[in-house]
């Protein structure tokens, strides 16, 4: 695991609650949405990367999805995350792991992916993530991504990002997996900051 990204990210939940992340989203309404749109079953394998503190899983939860995943670099985000589910917490499996280290010992129908791809901004790294995303996922799986867009932040909790159009991301993916839809969205801060993001939803070849 990457010491020096492990203990940025254990600091940063550290100094902020949840709710003060610029990234927070009482509800996260598009990533739900496109979830949804794939028409996985309920008792599908679903795996967020890069959960962290995100209400996703709540949502996910709520929604009737029987196997959650949540994975983070982050322990500490993964604490505060359990201990808001309370009782609720079993349901979910927990993954610590740095994203291009990750192993992944089943395949996944969905993963989703908010916020993560765009802090990879070495070539490597990137290639890395996606050998995992293919390695991880069912045939005919679906990859959901929200990332920064072509006009959304260069940098977030100082570090550097790297900004994409769908066209760039499709690029990287390659043929082996196909766009179902894409959207831009303005995603709005707790400090009242907007920030541009592009959600996608591809689904792969089988």
């Amino acid at each position: 695991m990457n010491d020096l990204r492990k203990n940025h990210w254990d600091r940063v939940y550290a100094a902020k609650g949840p709710t003060e992340l610029s990234w927070y989203q009482p509800v996260p309404s598009r990533s739900l949405a496109l979830i949804r749109a794939t028409g996985t079953p309920l008792i599908s394998p679903i795996l967020d990367v890069g959960g962290g503190t995100s209400t996703l899983v709540d949502h996910l939860l709520d929604a009737g999805y029987e196997d959650v995943s949540v994975l983070d670099i982050a322990g500490s985000a993964l604490d505060q995350a359990r201990a808001r589910l309370g009782a609720a917490t079993g349901q979910v499996n927990w993954v610590e792991a740095e994203i291009t280290k990750f192993e992944p010992l089943r395949a996944y129908a969905v993963w989703h992916d908010r916020a993560v791809f765009h802090f990879l901004t070495e070539r490597a790294e990137r290639e890395r993530y996606l050998e995992v995303l293919r390695r991880a996922l069912q045939p005919r799986g679906h990859f959901v991504l929200a990332t920064f867009g072509p006009e959304g932040p260069t940098r977030c909790s100082g570090l550097k990002v790297q900004r994409y159009s769908v066209e760039q991301v499709g690029a990287l993916l390659g043929r082996d997996f196909q766009l179902r839809t894409h959207v831009l969205d303005e995603h709005r801060t707790p400090m009242g900051t907007a920030q541009q993001f592009l959600y996608g939803w591809w689904q792969a070849e089988g």
